[in-house]
């Protein structure tokens, strides 16, 4: 294989997708940053669909340790110089920050379906116990298949550069192709059909609401928002990133010579990577449109914000006035 390769070394990415990245993930830490200090420090009531909120939240933070990693792998021109361990790291955080992402999209469609479709049954999703043993469940899943990556996909020397998670890297082409179909096809296409399939039979619910009552106007126009906003994550953040992998892999199993046209897909599989990170920035839109809590709690902050910074501006400009008034007297005597 490594002779069959011999060329297709890799290139420098123009520094613009570095720029985006780290603009991207900033933007997403302090979005969700601040999502998760509303949830923990301003939400005093949780149901079943907060808690999937909180969990979603954690694993988009998860990708903020790896990206300084990633920037630097990037402007080092796809030369890995962190040694083992953090590659393994980088590997273990994306991999449970994107499938996490996911799956946890995946369950909160699936409580809001029958939450609004079958809001007279019960259901054990509707209940927060339940809820909070599942998250556990994911994330013990998660967590297993991210130590596994972790440890099969290693860092690699390839002519000279040392590779992280790389599809340059020869020595582990055939694990790579195992993984990426297992991941495309249990951590993408299947969660991805359960949201659409949950939404379609939401969006076909919620147009029979009739919009005179102001509560049946509110449940129609939050799902539907939560349908559109769920459904573009998905299609435009998960979606190339996934595909473009998968044709990477088979080109480089099946195609190894084919340089030009595996260093082109590489480029896109970056952009895309970059276009996945995005989700981190519109998760929060979730929370703020489909939980009532979390968007009275986020008002509430907003209002006393404001209402100390006018309290400290008025206190600066009282003692502004005093000092003035004590001035004038002083010259006064």
């Amino acid at each position: 294989m490594s002779n069959d390769t011999v060329g297709c070394q890799p290139e420098q990415q123009n520094i613009s997708l570095t720029i985006f990245l780290c603009l991207v993930y900033m933007v997403g830490l302090l979005l969700n940053g601040f999502s998760l200090w509303v949830f923990i420090f301003r939400m005093s009531k949780w149901n079943a669909g907060t808690v999937l909120q909180f969990n979603l939240a954690i694993s988009d933070a998860l990708a903020s340790p790896a990206t300084p990693l990633i920037a630097a792998y990037f402007i080092n021109g796809n030369n890995w110089t962190f040694g083992p361990f953090l590659c393994q790291m980088k590997i273990a955080l994306l991999s449970a920050h994107f499938y996490g992402s996911i799956l946890f999209l995946t369950l909160i469609s699936i409580h809001r379906y029958v939450v609004v479709v079958h809001f007279k049954r019960s259901s054990a999703i509707k209940r927060k116990a339940f809820v909070k043993k599942l998250c556990y469940v994911v994330w013990c899943f998660l967590m297993v298949g991210a130590v596994v990556y972790a440890y099969v996909l290693g860092v690699t020397d390839e002519d000279g550069h040392t590779q992280c998670l790389s599809i340059h890297q020869s020595k582990l082409v055939k694990m790579y192709f195992v993984i990426n179909f297992v991941l495309f096809v249990a951590g993408f296409l299947l969660p991805f059909t359960v949201t659409v399939v949950c939404y379609a039979c939401l969006a076909r619910s919620v147009t029979q609401i009739s919009d005179k009552s102001m509560q049946g106007h509110l449940i129609k126009m939050k799902s539907l928002r939560m349908i559109g906003l769920c459904l573009v994550i998905f299609a435009i953040c998960f979606f190339p990133m996934n595909v473009t992998r998968t044709v990477a892999v088979i080109l480089k199993k099946f195609y190894p010579t084919e340089c030009a046209l595996l260093l082109l897909v590489e480029k896109v599989y970056y952009s895309s990577y970059v276009l996945a990170g995005i989700n981190c920035c519109l998760d929060p839109l979730i929370y703020f449109f489909g939980s009532h809590g979390f968007n009275k709690a986020f008002r509430n902050s907003v209002k006393r914000a404001r209402g100390q910074q006018e309290r400290d501006n008025r206190t600066e400009s009282d003692t502004t006035s005093c000092s003035v008034n004590r001035n004038a007297v002083y010259t006064i005597s």
